[in-house]
């Protein structure tokens, strides 16, 4: 049996070992002008006789052969629509044995014993919303009948504003006023001395999120005025999923559309609906580029599309005239894209393009990586990089796209993604060509790049790029 088990575990190490041997330059940062072996390394590149001719891009330290780089495959042809990041699961607390409250002795329920709030064993350390409360009141918990409850506003000097039996808390809740002006704080620490009273709050107020006059952050991130914000007659070309245009968001916002797969029923709207939103929206939900007119090509469809679906839709933008076309999509390096990209930046396009969510690890994610594409990655409120946001050095600059009020097929929602954070970047180039209809795609690549502020180490960098988007500078900038 012992010599069974060892072989067991030899087994065992051994397929670990062959695992974690994956070589490091499957997932490397190398910059731009080491694509080409990137590439071979990761089979996506078509000129396969190149990649032989390159002994450094078919070989490695650990002497990898084909079987280790179809370790970061990718299909041919399929492309993700990336969408919100799904945050992995909190662990659940495991309660500790809870005593019943009072005299009442009796084992738990058959389904194991009632816990509340407090008693969770918490893994972290809350991280809780400051809010503001009103400044006159305190909510206390008390144990004991009316008769208690007015003692205790005697002796602390308050008065008796609301009492009620709480279900949910099981005790009476009693709301207490605070009359000679006392801090919220003392009066709570005044109370905890008295046995009778078993939870004491601040009353705290709470707000609606709804859509309704909200501010999108990103005006303030990107040092742009939302009171002066335009596109006006910009030509902007979108290509994604499907959108709602009857959603108050898109009300005279989209100029034409396109659908570069009629074959395929429209189901999603969401993600579509959102980026053009955050461009050029309306009303309640006012985009970057409020005036900039959105040429909107359907190309995606349960976040999937083809490369020949999404050329069709980048014809039919370069037909339309536009000034800015907005790629929130990752997938595979395909040379008929990287041609269509070049043919436009040569026409004078700004092509933006989400930088994916795949994680730091993640290979290079196309046509983000291109020569000529603004790579765009997301930051938050705080400008803190998202943490599913791709690394490498084709990341061009940052934008938030981190939890944002966007439109969305059912109205409005919070969005999460690089997706979100190009459209960004996509609606404030339209305030630049609004301001300077004559300035080249040249022109405002170097100073998205020159007046960005630095956000990581100093320059660029694989996680910020050049750093957080500053429109204003960035519309100061000379050629």
């Amino acid at each position: 049996m012992a010599a069974e088990a060892a072989l067991r575990f030899a087994a065992i190490l051994a397929a670990v070992m062959t695992i974690t041997a994956v070589p490091a330059w499957a997932q490397t940062n190398a910059a731009k002008s080491d694509q080409t072996k990137i590439d071979c390394r990761n089979g996506t590149n078509a000129a396969g006789a190149d990649c032989a001719r390159d002994g450094s891009a078919g070989d490695n330290a650990g002497g990898a052969g084909p079987a280790q780089a179809a370790a970061v495959f990718l299909p041919a042809l399929i492309v993700d629509l990336f969408p919100n990041p799904v945050a992995p699961p909190a662990p659940v607390p495991t309660p500790e044995p809870v005593t019943p409250p009072g005299n009442n002795r009796a084992g738990p329920p058959a389904g194991g014993p009632i816990v509340s709030p407090t008693d969770l064993v918490a893994v972290q350390p809350p991280h809780a919303v400051a809010g503001d409360f009103v400044p006159d009141e305190v909510l206390v918990t008390v144990d004991g009948d009316a008769g208690a409850v007015q003692q205790i506003a005697a002796s602390f000097g308050l008065d008796v504003r609301s009492q009620r039996q709480s279900r949910l808390l099981g005790t009476t809740l009693v709301r207490f006023g605070i009359p000679d002006g006392r801090p919220v704080g003392v009066v709570l620490a005044q109370l905890a001395a008295d046995g009778r009273t078993q939870r004491r709050e601040p009353n705290h107020i709470y707000s609606l999120q709804q859509a309704a006059g909200i501010v999108n952050y990103a005006f303030d991130r990107i040092a742009l005025d939302a009171k002066q914000a335009s596109g006006q007659n910009v030509r902007v070309a979108v290509i994604d999923t499907g959108i709602d245009d009857t959603n108050p968001a898109l009300a005279g916002v989209i100029a034409a559309q396109f659908d570069a797969m009629p074959d395929v029923p429209v189901e999603k709207r969401d993600h579509g609906t959102s980026i053009d939103g955050l461009i050029a929206g309306v009303g309640a939900l006012e985009g970057m580029a409020p005036g900039a007119r959105i040429y909107h090509a359907r190309a995606f469809e349960d976040g999937k599309s083809t490369m020949d679906v999404i050329l069709s839709a980048l014809d039919w933008a370069a037909e339309q005239n536009v000034s800015i076309i907005n790629m929130s999509f990752v997938g595979p390096k395909n040379d008929l894209l990287g041609a269509a990209c070049r043919n436009a930046r040569a026409l004078g396009m700004v092509l933006v393009a989400a930088a994916g969510n795949n994680g730091p690890k993640a290979p290079y994610g196309y046509p983000a990586a291109f020569d000529g594409v603004i790579a765009v990655t997301a930051t938050d409120a705080k400008d803190a990089l998202m943490p599913q946001a791709n690394r490498g050095a084709y990341v061009f600059i940052s934008a938030p796209g981190v939890e944002m009020v966007a439109p969305s097929g059912a109205g409005s929602d919070v969005v999460t993604g690089t997706s979100f954070a190009a459209a960004i970047v996509s609606g404030a180039i339209a305030n630049l060509l609004h301001a300077s209809p004559d300035r080249s795609a040249d022109d405002i690549e170097k100073a998205l790049a020159a007046t960005a502020k630095d956000l990581g180490p100093k320059g660029r960098d694989s996680d910020f790029g050049y750093g957080l988007l500053d429109i204003k500078a960035a519309g100061a900038a000379s050629d």
